[in-house]
């Protein structure tokens, strides 16, 4: 039996509506990794489509978190962290990768602030610029394309791409520190959407691409990252976890549609566990055990 892995997960979390802690706590989990959590805040659905919910600010909760696991010499083999809703809290994840960052551990952003070509209206240029110099403490960033032009301080330019722009745009992120970038919505034509992932220490770029499904779909940021993140914890060198990533994303999307759920609600990835699992090696793996255990 191998050493169980362990993640802290830092998003908000809402009560209905698959993103965020929603989604990275199953998936996560169901990749046979610990899942801990650190919620920046609640609230009664997510923001995208829905009106008059619920939301309860965390931000004075993260630092007697991050202490009482610090007494307690609690450690994570990886932390990853979505959306930050606030100065104040890139501030807090800052000081938390300081006390919880070791030689051997993983630190993974998703710098949530934008998307289509436009910052969320909530946020200000001087808190992409934030979210930029977090990212400069990173290992793994996975910005999409519109977050990924932010971080950099330049335009957003619309698709297609070309594979010169795609490559520089990740050479450029990684200049700012993080050894391996991801980023999501890249498309060479109107059919294909995937990602395009790189790192730094081997050189290699490579893409990942399935069929485009037409549509705007809720959550499916946080189903890829939580993916990813799973697949490298798992083993996978970076290219592969990226190409695992996109086919569980694109699947659960492809689930949604044919279903006709309601795009408010999320993607319905639940449905796509099995195939993830069997991508990542871990369906065989329990079978073949018990096997062993009825011999």
């Amino acid at each position: 039996m191998k050493e169980l892995k362990r993640v802290v997960a830092i998003h908000d979390i809402s009560g209905f509506g698959k993103c965020s802690l929603t989604v990275a706590l199953p998936v996560i989990s169901a990749a046979g990794i610990e899942t801990a959590v650190l919620p920046a805040a609640v609230l009664s659905t997510h923001t995208g489509g829905f009106t008059g919910f619920t939301y309860r600010d965390l931000t004075e909760d993260i630092q007697p978190i991050a202490d009482h696991w610090k007494s307690l010499g609690i450690g994570f083999d990886a932390i990853y962290t979505g959306f930050l809703g606030s100065f104040e809290q890139l501030d807090l994840i800052s000081r938390f990768f300081d006390t919880f960052k070791t030689s051997g551990n993983l630190i993974l952003v998703d710098p949530v602030m934008a998307d289509n070509g436009e910052l969320y209206k909530i946020f200000t240029p001087e808190f992409a610029a934030g979210m930029s110099r977090l990212c400069r403490k990173a290992d793994m960033i996975v910005p999409n394309l519109t977050e990924a032009a932010l971080l950099l301080g330049e335009s957003c330019k619309p698709g297609p791409y070309d594979e010169k722009y795609i490559s520089e745009l990740l050479k450029k992120l990684s200049a700012l520190g993080p050894k391996q970038v991801v980023l999501t919505g890249v498309f060479f034509n109107e059919k294909e959407l995937g990602a395009a992932a790189y790192d730094a220490e081997t050189g290699e770029i490579t893409c990942s691409f399935e069929n485009r499904v037409p549509g705007y779909y809720h959550g499916t940021g946080d189903v890829f990252g939580s993916a990813l993140l799973a697949a490298v914890m798992n083993g996978f060198p970076l290219s592969e976890a990226t190409g695992i990533a996109v086919r569980f994303t694109a699947s659960a999307i492809r689930k949604t549609a044919a279903a006709g759920t309601d795009i408010r609600f999320g993607v319905n990835f639940e449905q796509s566990i099995p195939e993830f699992l069997k991508d990542l090696g871990i369906i065989p793996d329990i079978m073949q055990t018990a096997a062993d255990s009825n011999m």
